[in-house]
């Protein structure tokens, strides 16, 4: 349980898309200088998701697991519709944006709903404005997150009710996703494709519940840029440490020979 891999894909050839805005929400997509951006709809439901092998019914938004990303410029106005179909009642956790550009994430702030209730919230520069760092050819949210075998309000509970310390996970995440370490999980580890000689944006969020987790890319430097929404002096490192809750924006440049290299997210030895 204590490492999780998944692939960055360096291609020979050009084989990147074009980001697209899909009618479930995915991606909502940023709208320019508008002073209020279309209202968005969030659905909290129970959603069918299979993962290491059993199906368990967990509370999504819009059926998405991640739920849809967030994308709005400085300054616009979001508005969000939450119903909420869920046998729980929920409240949606947004942060305090004061000015801020980068990378944030919104996420479920009643029980233990956080598990699967959470998404990104990027804020980028105004028009006219550019990063204060060379541009990148692409950019990746990168969610960190953990996965019960079984209902996350449940070991809570349990937890409550012997006064024990709750059930550590059964897996992390990376886009909700176990990487292929675990058991029915190498069909659908997240592979990013990116091509020879490009720098992506990595938008890493630490979305676990407890855990401060630990973040890195076999063979590459990452170039730190940004934190908590908030650029910063840039400085290379080989590992990230990311706090629950933390947001921290890397360059990644494809400076290797085309083949495919993982990324790994693991928690503090002492919380395995």
């Amino acid at each position: 349980r204590g490492l999780l891999r998944v692939q960055l894909e360096i291609l020979s050839i050009k084989e990147s898309k074009a980001l697209t805005v899909n009618k479930e929400g995915r991606n909502v997509g940023v709208r320019g200088s508008k002073k209020w951006l279309p209202l968005s709809v969030f659905e909290i439901q129970a959603t069918p998701v299979k993962r290491l092998c059993n199906t368990h019914n967990r509370i999504t938004v819009n059926g998405m697991f991640p739920g849809p990303t967030l994308e709005v410029r400085n300054g616009d106005c979001l508005e969000v519709k939450v119903v909420n179909k869920a046998r729980y009642n929920v409240t949606i956790h947004w942060f305090t944006i004061q000015g801020q550009e980068g990378t944030l994430w919104w996420h479920a702030h009643s029980s233990w709903l956080r598990a699967t209730v959470y998404g990104a919230l990027i804020i980028r520069h105004r028009l006219g404005e550019s990063y204060p760092f060379p541009k990148p050819n692409l950019e990746t949210p990168i969610v960190l997150g953990e996965w019960w075998d079984a209902n996350p309000i449940d070991v809570v509970r349990e937890a409550t009710r012997t006064g024990a310390a709750p059930n550590v996970s059964d897996a992390y995440t990376i886009n909700a996703q176990p990487g292929d370490l675990y058991k029915c999980s190498s069909k659908d580890t997240t592979s990013i494709p990116i091509d020879a000689g490009e720098t992506n944006l990595l938008r890493v969020i630490n979305a676990a519940l407890n855990q401060p987790l630990f973040f890195a890319v076999a063979n590459h430097t990452l170039t730190v840029v940004g934190a908590d929404a908030t650029y910063i002096k840039p400085f290379t490192t080989s590992v990230l440490m990311l706090g629950a809750g933390q947001t921290t924006d890397v360059l990644i440049k494809a400076d290797q020979r085309p083949a495919r290299y993982y990324m790994a997210a693991r928690a503090y030895q002492s919380a395995q």
